[in-house]
């Protein structure tokens, strides 16, 4: 849905944006007009999407999932998996009190069923793997707890990526083009591939289905291209998203930024955090690096490979950002 559509589809997308906190006041209900855009802008921005006032696939999923508040159903392991607000209102509340269910990300996988199953033995209830009523009066009594602390999970993450090997040898890197970066994609395998990696090439242009071939190929950092016509630089987007952000994604969009615009001679579009389905759906650190304007990145294709591996080469080294420990005043 776009500007100048009318029907009960946007009445219904008027609602659900009013509900949201966003309200089309101005606009008449059903006809998709000004208000209606700048909500869906508003929406776009506050969820961590792209921003283009056009109500697609993603921005319609994303509202729908906004709208699930914890109790309003059953949660638990199916397929299509359940997603929504409230399955990261569970995912939160068992990662602030130890239990591991993975990213906070909205989607109930097996990460969520496990660290619930154990959230039930632990307490001594009926382990059956479904967040309902009983479950929930449970997390009711025990969640003070839990209450202000960082999920587990993003702990767990940065552990484990501060005790991975320092070196690109055996690491599986994912490389990922939305369309027109084929020759900077090939280019970059070749010196990975020299590094010591072992790279795997995702063509496909749905973001999901690259998500799905980089879990996979049990990657173990991913990062898609995409040429953006009306760009007039580098952008790196990670995955951030329901107070919960990938610190390897973060640091390793960082280092893109530091290194890539210098080294092609573009603009520095800076490091934001997104929800984007590839982003969001990757099981592994990500970033989507937007870049531009096309002429001139293609033209630069060699330099902006070895710029790539000399990212990846400085994340191994160092993939979540340290923090430096306070000394004592004297």
């Amino acid at each position: 849905m776009l500007a100048g559509h009318r029907g009960e589809a946007v009445r219904d997308l008027q609602h659900r944006l009013g509900s949201l906190g966003h309200p089309t006041t101005g606009d008449e209900p059903g006809t998709f007009a000004a208000a209606t855009e700048a909500a869906v802008r508003a929406f776009q921005l506050s969820r961590g999407l792209r921003v283009d006032g056009i109500c697609g696939p993603q921005t319609w999923s994303t509202l729908v999932e906004a709208g699930w508040r914890l109790g309003d159903r059953h949660l638990y392991l199916r397929q299509p998996m359940l997603r929504g607000d409230d399955v990261a209102a569970l995912q939160s509340r068992l990662g602030a009190l130890g239990f591991d269910a993975g990213r906070v990300d909205g989607i109930f996988g097996p990460d969520t069923k496990r660290a619930l199953d154990e959230f039930q033995r632990n307490i001594g209830i009926v382990v059956d793997g479904i967040c309902g009523l009983g479950t929930l009066a449970m997390f009711e009594r025990f969640g003070q707890r839990g209450a202000g602390r960082q999920p587990v999970a993003a702990v767990r993450e940065a552990e484990l990526l501060r005790q991975a090997p320092r070196t690109l040898q055996g690491r599986r890197v994912v490389l990922a083009d939305s369309g027109g970066l084929h020759a900077v994609l090939r280019a970059t395998e070749r010196v990975l591939t020299a590094a010591g990696a072992d790279v795997t090439v995702v063509r496909h242009p749905d973001q999901s289905d690259q998500a799905a071939e980089a879990n996979a190929a049990r990657g173990d950092v991913f990062l898609g291209l995409r040429l953006e016509p009306g760009a007039d630089g580098c952008t790196s987007a990670h995955y951030a998203g329901h107070r919960y952000e990938s610190a390897g994604g973060r640091r390793l969009a960082e280092l893109v930024q530091s290194i890539v615009p210098e080294a092609v001679d573009i603009g520095d579009g800076g490091v934001k955090g997104m929800a984007i389905a590839v982003l969001k759906e990757t099981r592994m650190p990500a970033v989507v690096c937007d870049l531009g304007p096309p002429s001139h990145v293609v033209a630069h294709t060699a330099e902006l490979a070895v710029a790539l591996g000399a990212v990846f080469a400085a994340w191994v080294e160092s993939p979540v950002e340290e923090v430096a420990a306070a000394t004592p005043e004297g």
